[in-house]
């Protein structure tokens, strides 16, 4: 997502317009924070009258950013695997964490 500052969108709105008719979507930003998105339509978080909003996982979907899952299920087996820390305060695992990589 391309983003762009407001006088340059305001400068330029027509040339935008015409790459998010294109497909692409455009960040808007304010001092170097985004506070909108043109999306195509149908694509964005909220669709017209009607229809149903996307969920934020079927959003990130959408946009490309995630794929759903090939298969059904927990990728992980329950077979009782359990993780056992070693016994101790949180700071000495802490610091036998740091010992151990530097």
């Amino acid at each position: 997502m391309e983003p762009i500052g407001i006088r340059e969108l305001k400068n330029n709105l027509s040339h935008y317009v015409r790459q998010v008719e294109g497909g692409k979507r455009i960040s808007v930003t304010a001092h170097g924070r985004v506070v909108a998105e043109l999306v195509p339509p149908g694509t964005g978080a909220t669709v017209g009258r009607g229809k149903k909003k996307l969920s934020r996982y079927e959003q990130l979907v959408a946009d490309g950013l995630i794929r759903p899952a090939l298969e059904e299920g927990d990728p992980l087996p329950d077979d009782g695997l359990q993780i056992k820390l070693s016994s101790g305060t949180v700071q000495e695992l802490i610091d036998w964490t740091r010992e151990d990589k530097f």
